[in-house]
């Protein structure tokens, strides 16, 4: 869960770099550095831990001129956040340094082996290892060629030190190396960890994804797993682990820079709420079929004849992406009476469930990137069955090994903390049940009333994002509260659930949803004048049994923040506060009740002081287990 940036080409490569690592500390922001080549081609390593500014800080001390480099911004995963623990990492007797983003299962054997060899470590990380045992690697293919009186290419032989040196790691990386003595030179590396190269006029860039690419350059690599890039100013050679030397697919960048500044909102996360009615659109556009009264999925590569012989999906999924595979059951049941099973990939992948040949996986994720959903997906592709993906990254690492799947569409998401990728989500996976019930037993009629119910839905997100202010005087009245309560039922448990993950993502305040009839079977114990319970009742079948369920909260003394919809007169008497939105049909009302709650806990955090874009112990891409 960290951000790599490189660059070789004519310009000074330290302020490209600090301003990469900036766009990617979203990814990572505990310590940061970078390593340069001088002219002299010595490396020259500046680190800190602490966020991009205690880099830029020390780099007005220890400059690191250069045309070639490598930057990193760090979440820990082995040792604290200290300056020794930062990236990069030396190798050998300073003869490379190396930016690594993953996890090296087998860090520790390799290291009692190097160490016995002789290489010296000064850090707690598993990326150290990787460093020396580059250079363990790189001096025996020297001396073998030397025996053998080759005259060596040196840029082969540091491709094929990295070759050889990842073949020993169990675990996952997207790793950058640069060489003393090569100013021509980055290696890059990956296997479950993303890495992208920029292809520029006499420049290359490189990066974890594509963000900090913008304005850089419009032609993009995506690096897949098992390769290796030997990446030059003016040129750009991928060579595969059992194919060798491949032509590389240049693609087009599509982000444009108004995707990834804050465009006047003082945090991302805010932006990215009040972009969901955009957002939206973009998921839809394209794919509701008002002639046909379906949905159509241009890269599922399954026929409907084949999807017509499904029996059960199952959908996996971690956190934010996880409250969206439960909406997503309730909405598959609803339109397509199918079967559906919602997991944690961090379960899942261990587990040895029961599937036949009728059964689909579908992995839901953001970044494309997430170790337990991509390893929980490539354990059900060993037992042969068809895998697709919903996901927001075009050539993210999940995106790539399913066998089909649904872009989001919903543009570059900053925050840490998801929003507009949830939403998204919930509207693919709406879309997803209609196209399954056109597919059964679904009639013409219904499948266009759902479409244009459907069409509606961004104005009616848009009228949601009008309380916004009401939600900010609530958030100062309970701002203090360390304990919150979000109950729903049917559709709005899971936005229940969602609601309070958010509010202990950015505001560190302990919440927990549930099943508004749960409360009784326990968790009403928690009840008192401090702790207030979110309500989410909007008008529909189960109205009446949560309207109850507040009543028994009343009766105890806690407050209520009641979500209701507009022109509701029974809910409205029993909240101590108030939340509107637009009435829309049950099916599409965690796409609304969702935004109060993203608000909510926007601006809790907000008052409490908290980091709302950054929160610790945090990162947006999750790519360790």
């Amino acid at each position: 869960m960290c951000g790599i940036i490189g660059y070789i080409g004519p310009r000074d490569a330290t302020d490209i770099l600090v301003e990469g690592l900036r766009k990617l500390e979203y990814r990572g922001y505990d310590s940061a550095g970078l390593a340069t080549l001088d002219e002299s081609s010595d490396l020259r390593i500046t680190k800190a831990a602490g966020k991009i500014n205690q880099l830029v800080s020390r780099l007005q001390h220890e400059p690191t001129p250069g045309q070639i480099g490598v930057g990193h911004t760090r979440w820990a995963t082995h040792g604290p956040a200290t300056d020794i623990n930062a990236h990069p990492h030396i190798g050998g007797d300073q003869i490379l340094a190396v930016v690594h983003n993953g996890v090296i299962e087998n860090y520790r054997p390799l290291k009692e082996r190097l160490e016995s060899q002789g290489y010296t470590f000064h850090s707690d990380t598993d990326t150290e290892t990787i460093a020396h045992q580059i250079a363990a690697c790189l001096e025996e293919q020297l001396l073998t060629r030397a025996a053998q009186g080759d005259e060596p290419d040196e840029q082969e032989a540091l491709a094929a030190a990295v070759q050889e040196a990842v073949a020993k790691f169990r675990g996952t990386f997207g790793l950058a190396v640069l060489f003393r003595g090569h100013t021509d030179t980055i290696i890059a590396a990956r296997r479950g960890s993303p890495l992208v190269v920029g292809v520029g006029e006499d420049e290359h860039f490189l990066a974890s994804d594509a963000a900090p690419l913008v304005g850089h350059t419009k032609q993009i690599v995506y690096l897949a797993d098992h390769e290796i890039a030997v990446i030059t100013a003016d040129s750009l050679r991928v060579i595969h682990r059992d194919q060798g030397l491949i032509q590389h697919d240049v693609e087009e960048l599509e982000i444009s820079a108004s995707d990834v500044d804050r465009g006047g909102y003082d945090h991302y996360m805010l932006k990215e709420i009040f972009e969901q009615p955009e957002s939206l659109e973009n998921t839809m556009r394209g794919r509701l079929d008002e002639e046909q009264a379906t949905a159509h999925f241009g890269g599922l590569n399954l026929t409907p004849r084949q999807l017509q012989t499904i029996r059960r999906i199952l959908m996996t999924a971690c956190g934010t992406s996880w409250h969206a595979g439960l909406v997503g059951e309730y909405l598959l049941e609803e339109f397509a009476r199918m079967p559906v099973e919602v997991e944690y990939a961090s379960e899942l992948r261990y587990r040895n469930p029961p599937l036949d040949d009728r059964t689909l996986l579908f992995a839901i994720t953001q970044s494309g990137e997430t170790a337990d959903t991509l390893a929980a997906l490539n354990e059900i592709k060993r037992k042969g069955l068809p895998t697709l993906s919903i996901c927001n990254v075009v050539g993210s690492s999940i995106a790539q090994e399913s066998d089909g799947g649904i872009y989001l569409h919903a543009g570059p998401e900053i925050g840490v903390a998801s929003t507009k990728a949830f939403t998204s989500q919930c509207v693919a996976l709406v879309m997803l049940a209609l196209y399954f019930g056109r597919l059964r037993h679904l009639s013409y009629t219904q499948g266009t009333r759902i479409i244009q119910q459907l069409r509606e839905l961004p104005d009616q997100v848009r009228a949601a994002l009008e309380c916004n202010e009401a939600v900010k005087d609530i958030a100062a009245k309970y701002h203090q509260c360390e304990n919150f309560l979000y109950l729903g039922r049917q559709y709005n448990f899971p936005v229940a659930l969602e609601g309070a993950l958010k509010l202990k993502e950015i505001s560190y305040i302990h919440a927990e949803g549930y099943p508004a009839a749960e409360m009784k079977h326990g968790p009403i114990a928690l009840v008192d004048e401090n702790t207030p319970s979110v309500f989410l009742i909007p008008q529909g079948v189960v109205y009446d049994k949560v309207l109850a369920n507040m009543e028994e909260i009343k009766a105890r003394g806690g407050p209520i923040i009641a979500v209701v919809c507009e022109g509701d007169t029974e809910a409205v008497h029993l909240a101590d506060d108030v939340i509107r939105i637009p009435s829309v049909a049950d099916f599409l009302q965690p796409i609304l009740t969702i935004v109060p709650l993203q608000l909510l806990a926007y601006h809790i955090a907000v008052l409490r002081g908290c980091d709302v874009d950054q929160p610790r112990n945090l990162a947006k891409s999750v790519t360790v287990e």
